[in-house]
């Protein structure tokens, strides 16, 4: 008979042992499989998917450090200084999308009409080039546009200090969240049917952003350009931008364009300059050495506020619209200039208030409608030439009401006129 000692000690082997079976059972069968066994971890192709910009994956040529010549996704994976006489990376395929990974591209003195990325192919298409620095080079920082390379994007590049443009796109391209900055040609250029958004053009030589037919550009900032600082061709967007010290004008576009809550000061020109069939609507255009808007024929100003602009605060040719402006300031550097100018015929100036201009409302030519107009302490408040249809022209600089408190008040407008004008 075993004692109460030896009891409790083989109990506690058995149980030692029933739990040793529990996991050998969890864990399962010890012989493995039958077969090879095939390896677990991923390649370096799953793990990194894409290639890298080398020697040995994208050699050059006797024009480019590097040469990209068949589609995928490349990436930089250190800085690149240039050479003289060849591009940075060229390249010579559809299909490519460039990561600059966050790497500098810096160009070399006396290297030549050469561009930090190129594309070296005509014709080519669904380029993109994202994502790094490009400076000092000695023609386009990135140039997808020479041959040119078509739907293609330039995102997230920071483009200075080159010979040429900053950056340089083909036909129905994007550029978004880029920055040029003191590059001797263009900041931005782009050719037909392109979106350039986000973008900041900063001290470049030439025009801060250049764009050709049927563009927009949107939320984008062009300041101190030795050209305009938005500059497009015809049947273009432009809308919440600002142009700011720049050489000559701010927003300067062709016909058919459209201008929209933009911020345009200081410029050494016009404010705001357009061809024909343009709207300009809600606009701030301030304090520019010649005109604040100056249009072309057909056109339509609406809802913008222009002040202290050298001369015309706004001036229209043939057949346009003027309506619901706030002018205040203008002309009085140059002096005979309006707050509101009508240099032709077939316009109509409706509601607008104009105050403390050199002139407050100037037509040169008849045959236009003026209506519904207030004008307050210009140097002469009111010129109009003769053949134009003007509602009643009110004098009530002398103020007509007494003090009001209350829900009610007689009329001190001294009219019942619908179309009548007011100096006050």
């Amino acid at each position: 008979m075993l004692c109460r000692h030896h009891t409790v000690r083989w109990a506690l082997v058995v149980a030692v042992l029933a739990a040793c079976g529990a996991l050998v059972a969890l864990a399962g069968p010890l012989d493995p499989p039958a077969g090879p066994v095939a390896p677990t971890y991923k390649t370096l192709a799953e793990v990194e998917p894409r290639i890298a910009i080398s020697a040995a994956n994208t050699p050059g040529d006797a024009t480019s450090l590097f040469k990209i010549t068949q589609r995928g996704s490349y990436y930089l994976t250190g800085n690149i200084t240039g050479v003289a006489g060849k591009h940075g990376i060229a390249i010579a395929a559809s299909g490519v999308t460039l990561d600059l990974n966050g790497f500098d591209l810096v160009g070399v003195a006396g290297m030549g009409a050469f561009d930090g990325v190129s594309v070296t192919a005509g014709f080519l298409s669904n380029i993109a080039v994202v994502n790094g620095s490009v400076r000092n080079w000695g023609d386009d920082g990135v140039d997808l546009g020479s041959d040119p390379a078509f739907n293609c994007r330039v995102e997230g590049v920071l483009a200075s200090a080159n010979a040429g443009n900053g950056i340089y796109t083909g036909h129905g391209s994007t550029v978004t969240n880029c920055s040029t900055f003191q590059n001797v040609g263009n900041g931005i250029v782009t050719d037909v049917g392109c979106t350039v958004t986000n973008c900041s053009t900063f001290q470049n030589f030439g025009n801060g952003i250049v764009t050709d037919i049927g563009c927009t550009i949107t939320s984008c900032s062009a300041l101190s350009n030795t050209g305009s600082g938005i500059n497009t061709s015809s049947g273009s967007t432009i809308t919440n931008c600002s142009a700011q010290f720049n050489a000559s004008s701010g927003i300067s576009t062709v016909t058919g364009c459209t201008v929209a809550d933009c911020l345009v000061y200081h410029n050494a020109m016009n404010g705001i300059n357009t061809g024909d069939g343009c709207t300009i609507t809600a606009c701030t255009v301030n304090v520019n050495v010649a005109r604040g808007i100056s249009t072309g024929n057909g056109c339509q100003v609406s809802g913008c506020m222009t002040r202290n602009n050298q001369s015309d605060g706004i001036a229209v040719n043939y057949s346009c619209t003027v309506s619901g402006n706030t002018c205040n300031g203008d002309g009085l550097a140059a002096g005979n200039q309006g707050g509101i100018r009508v240099l032709g015929q077939a316009n109509r100036i409706e509601s607008n208030n104009v105050t403390y201009a050199d002139y407050g409302l100037l037509v040169d030519a008849g045959g236009n409608v003026i209506v519904r107009n207030t004008v307050k302490g210009c140097t002469i408040n009111w010129v109009i030439a003769a053949n134009n249809v003007v509602g009643p022209i009110l004098d009530r600089t002398i103020p007509a009401s007494a003090a009001i408190s209350g829900n009610s008040a007689p009329d001190s407008t001294g009219s019942t006129h619908p179309n009548a004008n007011f100096t006050y």
